[in-house]
């Protein structure tokens, strides 16, 4: 069975709104209260599926979840009329950013030989709480087959987990048993650590992960008080390179050393504070980027247009590719909208290594699939949504018409 890895993005949904509700979370916080543009935003997530799927990648993607979530306005016993917050949380559109849908360990590395999935509680931020069930449902329809794909519940909600982005995979090559490596918070200063050591224990537990080919690692907490609200904003890993900033872990060393014992092969790329700040890093969001193999067997960086736009951080990324290491190309792309409410390249895409033949075929991207997204975006997505109109009936029947529309036009009608 070949296995590829699959890059899921998550399609911008007719919601995405500029709320602020990320505590932590500055580009996010920075824009609150900015008129957001949903069309452009998700016609600029599908120009990147288009991008790499142009660049021979395997390319899929997840829909909208359904919004408003009024049942969650009425399980909180709220109105739009009394809680504006509430309301915001009801209308969010976070669920694009699909590194937080669920931390996947491919069949190499499971007992059962299995792909198991684990959908993310999201416990932290209220607006992100209540995407889990219906984030569940589209999975077990995406991946259905059992003798290929195990799904769990998520972790208990005592314990926060944010799914895939604390989570990364090395390995040979992606098709062989690798090492997973959860990154989990323990202080964040004045923001919360989202990810619990234990949630990431319990997922490691529950896919049957092998104990010597499993690393839990802490994030830095000057990290997160920088607004590293997630590991893959400080640190990205693919096959047998992990690329990550020098403030990303709190002891480095003692990580690079527990990935080289299991890892022999592992490359790791360390950028200094001395060249790339953290405030650098993260305002660019040099390290939420996709770390991807092209199908010649070499690597590149998939980046937002930001990272070039920044001068210290393009200076450092010249001469990555001037080292002749690894990585050998660095590839810019447009992703402004979902950038600004603080979600780069690697925030909007789930990264599942299988057999592309056993996944429900609806779910992968193609040239005539694309074209049909954009139509029904560029037709029925709002052009722009002001944050005074969240709440309104109006609103609300153009968001729900948009997604149906969608939903029909790629014959999901499990998922209506």
């Amino acid at each position: 069975m070949p296995l590829v890895e699959i890059n899921f993005d998550g399609i911008i949904g007719p919601s995405h709104n500029y709320a602020g509700l990320s505590l932590g979370n500055r580009a996010a916080t920075a824009h609150a209260g900015q008129v957001s543009h949903p069309r452009e935003a998700a016609l600029q997530g599908l120009a990147k599926m288009r991008h790499n799927m142009a660049l021979g990648l395997t390319q899929g993607f997840l829909l909208p979840l359904p919004r408003p979530n009024l049942g969650f306005l009425e399980a909180m016993n709220a109105s739009t009329a009394t809680d504006p917050a509430l309301t915001a949380a009801a209308w969010s559109a976070s669920s694009m950013w699909t590194a937080n849908a669920a931390t996947v360990s491919p069949a190499p590395d499971t007992q059962d030989g299995r792909c198991h999935l684990t959908p993310a509680n999201l416990i932290t931020m209220p607006h992100r709480s209540h995407e889990w069930p219906e984030t569940a449902r589209q999975l077990a329809v995406a991946f259905a087959d059992p003798a290929h794909f195990a799904h769990h519940s998520p972790a208990p909600p005592c314990f926060g987990d944010e799914g895939a982005a604390n989570h990364m995979r090395m390995c040979a090559n992606h098709g062989e048993a690798g090492l997973e490596l959860f990154v989990y918070g323990r202080s964040g200063g004045p923001f919360p650590a989202r990810q619990h050591e234990q949630a990431s224990r319990a997922v490691a537990r529950g896919h049957g992960l092998d104990p010597g080919r499993t690393l839990f690692i802490e994030q830095n907490p000057e990290a997160i008080a920088a607004g590293a609200f997630h590991n893959d904003v400080v640190a990205v890993a693919n096959e047998r390179v992990l690329f990550c900033h020098e403030q990303a872990f709190v002891e480095p060393e003692e990580a690079y050393a527990a990935i080289r014992k299991r890892l022999p092969e592992a490359e790791i790329i360390e950028v200094p504070a001395a060249q790339v700040s953290l405030e650098d890093a993260i305002s660019s969001y040099l390290f939420n980027a996709q770390l991807v193999t092209l199908p010649d067997g070499s690597m590149a960086l998939i980046v937002p247009t930001d990272a070039r736009e920044n001068s210290a951080v393009s200076r450092y990324l010249d001469g990555l590719i001037a080292s002749n290491g690894p990585i050998r190309n660095i590839l810019p792309v447009d992703v402004r909208q979902s950038m600004a409410n603080g979600g780069g390249p690697a925030c909007l895409r789930l990264r599942v290594v299988t057999d592309p033949a056993v996944v429900d075929q609806r779910f992968l991207l193609d040239a005539a699939k694309a074209d049909r997204i954009g139509q029904i975006i560029s037709q029925y997505w709002p052009e722009t949504i002001a944050p005074a109109e969240l709440g309104s009936s109006a609103l609300a029947s153009v968001v729900v018409a948009a997604r149906l529309a969608l939903v029909a036009a790629l014959d999901l009608p499990e998922l209506a």
